[in-house]
Protein backbone atom coordinates (compact mmCIF):
# COMPACT_ATOMS: atom_id res chain seq x y z
CA UNK A 1 0.00 0.00 0.00
CA UNK A 2 1.52 3.62 -1.28
CA UNK A 3 1.47 5.85 1.77
CA UNK A 4 1.38 8.69 0.08
CA UNK A 5 -2.01 7.44 -1.24
CA UNK A 6 -3.49 7.32 2.64
CA UNK A 7 -1.60 10.40 3.70
CA UNK A 8 -4.78 12.27 2.58
CA UNK A 9 -7.56 10.97 4.90
CA UNK A 10 -5.24 11.19 7.86
CA UNK A 11 -4.49 14.85 6.90
CA UNK A 12 -8.37 15.21 5.88
CA UNK A 13 -9.65 13.98 9.18
CA UNK A 14 -7.34 15.81 11.36
CA UNK A 15 -7.29 19.39 9.61
CA UNK A 16 -11.43 18.58 9.44
CA UNK A 17 -11.42 17.74 13.54
CA UNK A 18 -9.08 20.78 14.24
CA UNK A 19 -10.81 23.69 12.30
CA UNK A 20 -14.34 22.25 12.83
CA UNK A 21 -14.07 21.51 16.71
CA UNK A 22 -10.50 22.11 17.77
CA UNK A 23 -10.04 19.00 18.18
CA UNK A 24 -6.16 17.82 18.36
CA UNK A 25 -4.84 14.38 17.56
CA UNK A 26 -2.11 12.25 18.30
CA UNK A 27 -1.41 9.29 16.34
CA UNK A 28 -0.68 5.14 17.43
CA UNK A 29 1.29 2.64 15.79
CA UNK A 30 -0.78 1.75 12.83
CA UNK A 31 -1.62 -2.05 12.64
CA UNK A 32 -2.92 -4.35 9.84
CA UNK A 33 -6.73 -5.23 10.40
CA UNK A 34 -7.98 -8.45 10.08
CA UNK A 35 -11.42 -8.69 10.80
CA UNK A 36 -15.00 -6.94 10.05
CA UNK A 37 -15.28 -5.63 13.65
CA UNK A 38 -15.55 -1.97 13.95
CA UNK A 39 -13.07 -0.48 15.81
CA UNK A 40 -15.61 2.35 17.13
CA UNK A 41 -19.05 3.01 18.38
CA UNK A 42 -19.90 4.61 15.46
CA UNK A 43 -18.00 4.84 11.70
CA UNK A 44 -18.31 6.72 8.57
CA UNK A 45 -17.74 4.25 5.82
CA UNK A 46 -16.60 5.83 2.74
CA UNK A 47 -16.77 4.41 -1.15
CA UNK A 48 -13.27 5.24 -3.45
CA UNK A 49 -13.37 3.92 -7.31
CA UNK A 50 -11.63 5.28 -9.98
CA UNK A 51 -7.94 4.75 -10.80
CA UNK A 52 -8.16 3.05 -7.68
CA UNK A 53 -10.68 0.78 -6.03
CA UNK A 54 -11.14 0.69 -2.49
CA UNK A 55 -12.93 1.67 0.84
CA UNK A 56 -12.27 4.17 3.93
CA UNK A 57 -13.55 4.37 7.42
CA UNK A 58 -13.15 6.80 9.83
CA UNK A 59 -14.50 5.03 13.25
CA UNK A 60 -14.94 7.49 16.87
CA UNK A 61 -15.62 5.97 20.05
CA UNK A 62 -18.90 6.95 21.08
CA UNK A 63 -16.84 9.62 24.13
CA UNK A 64 -14.78 10.97 21.29
CA UNK A 65 -17.71 11.51 18.97
CA UNK A 66 -19.85 13.04 21.67
CA UNK A 67 -17.12 15.44 22.85
CA UNK A 68 -16.32 16.43 19.07
CA UNK A 69 -19.78 16.88 17.59
CA UNK A 70 -20.75 19.03 21.08
CA UNK A 71 -17.55 21.35 20.34
CA UNK A 72 -19.04 21.19 16.84
CA UNK A 73 -22.22 22.47 18.05
CA UNK A 74 -21.27 24.66 21.32
CA UNK A 75 -23.61 22.34 23.16
CA UNK A 76 -23.39 19.30 25.70
CA UNK A 77 -24.17 16.14 23.73
CA UNK A 78 -24.51 13.03 25.93
CA UNK A 79 -25.87 10.50 23.15
CA UNK A 80 -25.23 8.80 19.92
CA UNK A 81 -28.77 10.09 17.92
CA UNK A 82 -29.65 11.54 15.19
CA UNK A 83 -27.59 14.46 15.24
CA UNK A 84 -24.83 12.88 15.76
CA UNK A 85 -25.08 10.34 13.27
CA UNK A 86 -25.68 13.21 10.36
CA UNK A 87 -22.42 14.80 12.31
CA UNK A 88 -20.46 11.97 11.64
CA UNK A 89 -21.93 11.64 7.98
CA UNK A 90 -20.82 15.17 7.55
CA UNK A 91 -17.11 14.97 8.94
CA UNK A 92 -17.02 11.44 6.70
CA UNK A 93 -17.86 13.81 3.37
CA UNK A 94 -15.66 16.54 4.49
CA UNK A 95 -12.58 14.08 4.53
CA UNK A 96 -13.91 12.03 1.49
CA UNK A 97 -14.27 15.60 -0.69
CA UNK A 98 -10.51 16.60 0.70
CA UNK A 99 -8.87 12.83 -0.64
CA UNK A 100 -10.32 13.03 -3.59
CA UNK A 101 -8.97 16.79 -4.31
CA UNK A 102 -5.20 15.74 -3.03
CA UNK A 103 -5.26 12.60 -4.46
CA UNK A 104 -5.85 14.39 -7.93
CA UNK A 105 -3.15 16.60 -6.87
CA UNK A 106 -0.73 13.80 -7.47
CA UNK A 107 -2.35 12.78 -10.96
CA UNK A 108 -4.93 10.10 -10.23
CA UNK A 109 -8.27 10.49 -10.77
CA UNK A 110 -9.88 8.97 -8.31
CA UNK A 111 -14.04 9.03 -6.24
CA UNK A 112 -14.10 9.16 -2.68
CA UNK A 113 -17.78 9.39 -1.54
CA UNK A 114 -19.15 8.63 1.72
CA UNK A 115 -21.44 5.63 1.42
CA UNK A 116 -23.12 5.31 5.32
CA UNK A 117 -22.78 5.28 9.15
CA UNK A 118 -22.48 2.18 11.09
CA UNK A 119 -23.29 2.29 14.88
CA UNK A 120 -22.57 0.21 17.02
CA UNK A 121 -20.15 -2.60 17.69
CA UNK A 122 -22.30 -5.25 16.00
CA UNK A 123 -22.45 -3.36 12.60
CA UNK A 124 -19.36 -5.00 10.68
CA UNK A 125 -17.50 -2.55 8.22
CA UNK A 126 -17.14 -4.76 5.31
CA UNK A 127 -14.25 -3.17 3.16
CA UNK A 128 -13.55 -4.11 -0.58
CA UNK A 129 -13.11 -7.93 -1.55
CA UNK A 130 -9.97 -9.07 -2.72
CA UNK A 131 -8.90 -5.28 -1.67
CA UNK A 132 -5.63 -6.81 0.04
CA UNK A 133 -4.93 -5.83 3.73
CA UNK A 134 -7.26 -3.39 5.62
CA UNK A 135 -4.84 -0.95 7.11
CA UNK A 136 -5.78 0.65 10.74
CA UNK A 137 -4.63 3.82 11.99
CA UNK A 138 -5.51 4.31 15.64
CA UNK A 139 -5.85 8.17 17.12
CA UNK A 140 -5.93 9.63 20.82
CA UNK A 141 -7.35 12.85 20.31
CA UNK A 142 -8.09 15.29 23.22
CA UNK A 143 -11.85 14.13 22.87
CA UNK A 144 -11.24 9.89 23.28
CA UNK A 145 -10.36 7.35 20.19
CA UNK A 146 -10.48 7.89 16.37
CA UNK A 147 -9.56 5.23 13.77
CA UNK A 148 -9.27 5.78 10.09
CA UNK A 149 -8.73 2.40 7.82
CA UNK A 150 -7.97 2.24 4.46
CA UNK A 151 -8.59 -0.66 2.25
CA UNK A 152 -7.66 -0.68 -1.90
CA UNK A 153 -6.03 -1.93 -4.64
Amino acid sequence: MDVTLVNPFVEGALHILDTTAFVKVKSEAPFLKKNISPQGDISGVLEISGELHGSAAISFSEKCILGIVSAMFGEEMTEINEEITDAVGEISNMIAGHVTTKIAEMGKKIKVKFVKVCIGADQDIEHIKDGGYILALPFRTTKGKMVIEVCYR
